[in-house]
Parts: C-alpha cells; sequence; structure tokens
C-alpha cells in the first residue's frame, strides 16, 4: 500500500514535531506538489520561484481566513530527505492550530503520510538503504549517548558498505560457479575453489564479529536488566534510590514491606540500566510475601546482571555463600555488594568477604555509590566489544546475519563432501538473499511495512 502510494505521486503531509502544546510545532510535505500545494494557502513570496533551501516568513490562510502566522522552509529534489520536494511549515504549537493546518493542506491536494512514510521514500528513492532507514529509528528512540552513537554510525552507511562488499564478492563466486553449471559436460571450474574456500572463511569471520556484537548492542538499545536481590532489610529499596538520587521506594525497618517488584530506570556513563528492587529472599509469612518473593526469582532469571546486597554486620561468609549459591543463576554478572559499611561491627567486612570480591557501600548515606556504579559499566563492557566499529541493536539483521553464516558454512562443507556446482551456488545463493534483506536490496511489501510500522507519522 506505501509503495503503491509512491508510485502514484501523491504528496503526503504530516505534523514532524511531537504533538501537544508547545512553543513551536513543524508540518512536513513531501512530493511533487508539495510546493504547489503549500503555495495555494500561503500568502508572503511566491514559493515556487524561490531558491531551494530557503525559509520565507508569511501567514496561511483557509480562503479569507487567517490560521496561523508561520515560516516556511522550500527545499527541493533532488537533496532533500525523501529525494523529493519537502515543504516544511514552521507554525504555533497549539494542537488546535497544527490540526488546522493539516486539514487545509488536505483539502488541497495532499495525503495524511502513514507510519515512517518519509523515510520510506527516502529508501524507495536510494538514498537509504534499508538498514540506515531503520537506524533513523533507532535514533530517534535512542536513551543513552552509546544508543545514539551507534545509530549515528548505522545512519552513515558504515554498515550498508560491510554488507556490500560482503554481497560484491559472494556474487562474483555465484556467477562463476552458475556459469560452470552452463558446461557441466565439459567438466570446467570458472571459480577458483582454494580463493571461493579462503573468501567464505574470511567472510564467516566477520559476520560472527556482527552476530557476537548483537549481545551488547541489544543492552545498549534496551537497557541493562539489572536485579537488586538480598535477605529483607538489607538496603535494597535504599540503594534504589541511592542510584537514583530519590526517594522512589518505600524504605521501612519491618521486613518484608517490598511486596513487588520496583522497575527504574537510569543512564550510568551513556549505558542505560533498569534497576529492579525485588523482595526480600526468606520463608514468605503470608500469600503476599510469597507471590514476591516468587517474582524475585523470576527477575533474577530474566535479568543480565545480578546485585546481591548484604547487610556487612549480620551475615557470616558461610552464609552469604549459602545465599548465593540458591539463586537461580545461569550466564547473568554477578556483584556481591556489601552494605552498611559505616555502621559499627562492619569494620572488618572486607577481609571476612574478601573471596566475593565486594563493593561497599553505606546506602543511606549514600557513599561510595560512584564505586558501585564504575563496577557495573565495567562489566557491561567487559566483552571488549569495539563500540567504533559496526554494533547490531536491530534483531531482524542478527537473524539475517545468521542465515547468512549458516548458508555459507554449508558451502565450505559441501566443498569439502564434493558436491556438486549447484548445489554450492544454492547456498551461495541463501546467503546473498539474507544479506540483501539487510540492506533492502531484496525486499517485500510485507518487510517494509512491519519496519516502517514502527515509525512515527512525520518521519
Amino acid at each position: 500500500m506505501q509503495m503503491n502510494a509512491l508510485h502514484q505521486g501523491e504528496t503526503i503531509v504530516a505534523l514532524a514535531s511531537a504533538y501537544g502544546v508547545g512553543a513551536v510545532g513543524l508540518v512536513r510535505l513531501s512530493g511533487s506538489q508539495a510546493i504547489a500545494i503549500a503555495n495555494q494557502v500561503f500568502k508572503g513570496k511566491d514559493l515556487q520561484a524561490v531558491d531551494s533551501h530557503t525559509v520565507h516568513y508569511g501567514h496561511i490562510y483557509d480562503g479569507q481566513k487567517l490560521i496561523d502566522e508561520v515560516m516556511v522552509t522550500v527545499l527541493k529534489a533532488p537533496r532533500t530527505y525523501t529525494r523529493e520536494d519537502i515543504v516544511e511549515i514552521g507554525c504555533h504549537g497549539s494542537t488546535f492550530v497544527q490540526d488546522q493546518l493539516l486539514r487545509v493542506l488536505i483539502d488541497h491536494g495532499a495525503r495524511l503520510a502513514s507510519q515512517g512514510e518519509f523515510t520510506l521514500r527516502a529508501f524507495l528513492n536510494g538514498r537509504i538503504d534499508l538498514s540506515q532507514a531503520e537506524a533513523v529509528n533507532d535514533l530517534i528512540h535512542s536513551e543513552n549517548e552509546m544508543a545514539r552513537d551507534i545509530a549515528i554510525g548505522q545512519m552513515r552507511g558504515g554498515f550498508k558498505e560491510q554488507i556490500s562488499q560482503l554481497r560484491q564478492q559472494l556474487i562474483k563466486f555465484a556467477s562463476l560457479v552458475e556459469l560452470e553449471l552452463d558446461f557441466s559436460e565439459e567438466d570446467v571450474e570458472f571459480a577458483d575453489r582454494s580463493q571461493l574456500e579462503n573468501l567464505i572463511l574470511a567472510t564467516v569471520k566477520v559476520l560472527v564479529g556482527l552476530i557476537e556484537s548483537f549481545e551488547f548492542g541489544n543492552v545498549i538499545r534496551n537497557g541493562v536488566p539489572t536485579a537488586i536481590v538480598g535477605r529483607p532489610n538489607a538496603g535494597k529499596s535504599t540503594l534504589l534510590n541511592a542510584l537514583l538520587n530519590e526517594d522512589r521506594a518505600i524504605v521501612s525497618s519491618i521486613e518484608g514491606t517490598t511486596r513487588d517488584a520496583i522497575e527504574e530506570t537510569i543512564t550510568i556513563k551513556g549505558i542505560t540500566f533498569r534497576f529492579i528492587d525485588t523482595a526480600g529472599i526468606r520463608q514468605g509469612e503470608d500469600e503476599i510475601e510469597v507471590i514476591g518473593i516468587e517474582k524475585t526469582f523470576e527477575k533474577i532469571k530474566q535479568a543480565k546482571m545480578i546485585i546481591y546486597l548484604f547487610d556487612a554486620r549480620d551475615i557470616s561468609d558461610f552464609e552469604l555463600q549459602e545465599d548465593i549459591d540458591d539463586l537461580p543463576i545461569t550466564n547473568q554478572h554477578l556483584i556481591v555488594v556489601a552494605n552498611k559499611i559505616d555502621k559499627q561491627g562492619a569494620d572488618d567486612w572486607q577481609q571476612t568477604f574478601h573471596k566475593f570480591n565486594p563493593v561497599g557501600i553505606a546506602a543511606k548515606q549514600k557513599e561510595h555509590i560512584d564505586t558501585l556504579e564504575e563496577r557495573l559499566v565495567e562489566l557491561v563492557l567487559s566483552k571488549q566489544i569495539d563500540t567504533s566499529g559496526t554494533v547490531i541493536t536491530n534483531s531482524r539483521h542478527y537473524q539475517e546475519l545468521s542465515e547468512a553464516k549458516n548458508a555459507l558454512e554449508d558451502v565450505f562443507n559441501a566443498m569439502h563432501s564434493g558436491l556438486t556446482g549447484d548445489l554450492l551456488a544454492l547456498d551461495i545463493r541463501r546467503a546473498l538473499h539474507a544479506l540483501g534483506n539487510i540492506t533492502g536490496e531484496i525486499s517485500t511489501d510485507d518487510l517494509l511495512d512491519s519496519i516502517f510500522r514502527d515509525f512515527c507519522i512525520g518521519k
């Protein structure tokens, strides 16, 4: 539906700024009639006679009725976001004014854009590839510095170039292998098998690196789910409040106060953490507390990182080991944190618990919280992913890269099994298809709709 709309030459319009009351709003048109439609309702300069990339003051009218005082930017194809003529109208931020402006533009021939249609047109008109289009959406939704940097890197085309180079090398060999099929009776080889093997090994190595970056990229994009667990009154809610620098969780000396998980988000050195304050781990004294403790264990299983908090004054190293052994930990990072180290009786906490390499804090006094934050960031970065290179954050890309890797491994195994060229060509084409799905060199309407429906209307 979206692709057909583009081919029919329709001019689209949408609110490009966030909907709601504000100082200003921005209405965007794109299409062959964008300037003409805007010119019909704009009183000021003749927009069809002005230079590209210029801004003009005037008023928008609906017939004789004044809608708003505006600034209009004229951008002529092909040097625009969509490679079509674009007009951007800066108006006052009244929702009524914005709605009236959209209505009058639609009345004069524009169509309300669907979600992501401006970026879809940029893709279909060849300005960006599909991975860059998805990076636009990632940038809009980025919540921390690293997520922003990764999205900008992909928007600049680094990932696109990497995938395109791999495809071009594979296409060359696929063509030679398929050419051999035309001369099958003469038993000739146009594709040097040793070169093909080296190419496959090198390509798989690149793909594996990209695939392995996904776990880190997914964490950066969505945040690190971090469960704060421990015995009742260890100070879990106090720690959450200290990390947030506000009183979000209820703090009480009564055991079992936290009955349900409380989730809050904070960004530390460019990385977003989703902290989960859980119910204290003990034998529940009532049905509600038992449910809360069960949820604690569910949250531990879902977390990427676990902070086990204990009161440094009233637990032995043996008891602490038993508590940790009872946690349903698989491959999560575990940080052991000794709380209340400022209190009497906690003087020798470092010596007592040294084998756990604990971080010592005084949550109530907000002491050494920065040390804990540094440990958290250090563990996230412990895989030493090169964030200056391509980092995969998109699950669709991850799936296609995995499919390409599997296909090339099948080619490698087929070569060593002595299978015929037609089977080699088939598996190489599988890899090419998967890589083409990433950049959009191979795409379907269903794929495009599934991607762009998550965009904002005006982007």
